[in-house]
């Protein structure tokens, strides 16, 4: 009887624990959690008592039992995160932003309208991919769909670098692919080099996977060579985590100089440069050190929610050959495969038509008028942005003496509108100074608001 005491007990703390029973809400009657676990009732009463005794449960005359306190909750990924202040936290901009409503303002958001993307070409292509049978209902292949594969060797190939598509791995997303690499490449408390500001994704992965995060000031030109090396020597860090081209939240690219020191400082350190290029097609002409690397020292990722789909979920990584079986064995562990087929093949199409070059074509145009008007707005509001971005829609702005980025932040959201503060992308938490906009969803509306909440911070 004992065991089975034991049983009863261990399936309610584990439905305390797992969020299906929470403080206040009553418990089966002992008659139902009797039927339910095929035991007695005096078990259930035994077991019952034994909760109210360790004050997990409590006993209300007439009524039931009911839960008293939450159990504490499981360790995981969450409590790795460190402990800050709601409005800085690395998960902020993308839950105000993924949540919000038709009728809120995301200059913080790091995509593009709708009605920016190309979305007749989208129909027509997932028209196409749908009438083949086995693109509809099959799995995919454990390196993704062959055809969008060759497309992305061939865009390697006019980038000077010829890459077989079996070195080619489609994933569920950008994210998914860095999520991939840390899981082959790290163990907990090993060191991962970032950029500070960075991406405020990559300090919430990282922290998923209990890596020790250190950083590097990155500048106009990308990370001082001298002081890379320096840090990378006495850190030994296993990965470097970087966007080259179009950085973010800052805008910048690297220079050709940085671009060609940085794969040489890795490789003679033995560390791993994760290159996400995930805004690859807003700025062609900068150099990429996979394509310089030749991918020995340097795994290349990207997506393409920035330019075409959001909706359409699909990553790649392009690295040497060992490592992209290693990581299609992983994938296919973790996930059972990449990508829908369907969406790769819908992506396949687009990218193989004459109508996504134009479409390139003019969202650079696009932008460029976008970050001009936006750039021109934020001066007259005392704000400077930093750098002169080549492309894409981020700008990075230092705001008026004394100013705060997250307190901005954290008012404007209560007035419907989403920014995304400096310090959520700055491991060292030097950035609360700063906002990043994107120059193709900030609108009056959201200027008019943030310039009387900065009025208000003045006074």
């Amino acid at each position: 009887m004992t065991s089975r005491i034991g049983n009863v007990i261990a399936t309610i703390r584990g439905r305390i624990a797992s969020g299906l029973l929470g403080e206040g809400d009553k418990l089966p009657s002992v008659r139902q959690c009797a039927a339910a676990l095929h035991v007695s009732p005096a078990t259930v009463v035994e077991a019952y008592d034994r909760m109210v005794a360790d004050g997990l449960i409590m006993a209300v005359p007439k009524s039931g039992f009911f839960v008293a306190r939450l159990a504490a909750p499981p360790k995981g990924p969450a409590q790795n995160v460190p402990a800050r202040l709601p409005e800085i936290d690395p998960f902020w901009v993308s839950r105000q932003s993924l949540d919000a409503d038709a009728a809120t303002d995301k200059p913080g958001c790091g995509w593009l309208p709708p009605d920016w993307m190309p979305q007749e070409a989208l129909r027509r292509a997932l028209r196409a991919a749908a009438a083949d049978p086995a693109l509809l209902t099959l799995y995919g292949s454990t390196r993704g769909e062959p055809s969008l594969r060759r497309q992305l060797a061939l865009a390697m190939a006019g980038e000077g670098l010829a890459v077989h598509p079996d070195h080619v791995l489609l994933t569920g997303s950008g994210t998914q692919a860095i999520d991939l690499i840390c899981r082959l490449m790290l163990r907990p408390g090993d060191t991962v080099l970032l950029d500070d500001p960075c991406y405020f994704n990559f300090q919430a992965l990282l922290a998923a996977h209990k890596a020790r995060v250190v950083s590097v000031p990155f500048g106009a030109d990308g990370p001082d060579p001298a002081e890379f090396e320096t840090i990378v020597a006495r850190e030994r860090p296993r990965l470097y985590l970087t966007n080259s081209a179009l950085h973010n939240p800052t805008g910048a690219s690297l220079s050709p100089q940085v671009a060609h020191r940085l794969p040489a400082i890795a490789a003679a350190h033995g560390m791993v440069i994760v290159e996400d290029d995930i805004f690859a097609d807003f700025a062609p002409q900068v150099p990429r050190m996979a394509v310089l690397d030749g991918l020995q020292s340097v795994i290349r990722i990207g997506s393409f929610s920035k330019v075409l789909s959001a909706s359409l979920r699909c990553g790649y990584i392009m690295a040497r050959g060992e490592w992209i079986d290693a990581l299609c064995d992983l994938q296919v562990a973790t996930g059972f495969g990449g990508p829908s087929p369907l969406s790769a093949a819908a992506i396949a199409h687009v990218l193989a038509g004459g109508q996504y070059r134009k479409h390139i074509e003019g969202l650079r145009r696009r932008l460029v008028g976008a970050r001009a008007e936006l750039t021109g707005q934020l001066a007259d509001m005392g704000l400077r942005v930093r750098g002169k971005p080549l492309g894409g829609f981020n700008l990075w702005c230092a705001l008026p003496s004394g100013m705060d980025g997250a307190a901005l932040a954290q008012a404007c959201r209560a007035r419907g509108v989403v920014l995304a503060p400096g310090n959520v992308f700055s491991p060292s938490q030097s950035a609360g100074a700063y906002l990043r906009f994107n120059a193709a969803q900030t609108g009056a509306r959201a200027l008019r608001i943030l310039g009387e909440e900065m009025r208000y911070q003045r006074r």
